[in-house]
């Protein structure tokens, strides 16, 4: 299913497919499941795609100090 999200740090939509069904997402957005639960074929940098729109590429920009 194709996800899209602002991220918080840009403002940038962005658009990634993920291995997700409607009944996972109701469950985190409608019933309050935590991300894990929700998700928990996801790994930690797609379940920060769907909290923040942020993508790793962007978090190493961001921060690589």
């Amino acid at each position: 299913m194709e996800i899209s999200r602002i991220t918080n740090l840009s403002g940038i939509k962005r658009t990634k497919t993920m291995p997700v069904t409607q009944a996972q997402l109701d469950s985190y957005y409608i019933e309050g499941k935590f991300i894990q639960e929700a998700f928990p074929n996801l790994n930690a940098s797609d379940r920060e795609f769907i909290l923040t729109g942020v993508t790793d590429e962007e978090w190493e920009e961001m921060f690589m100090e």
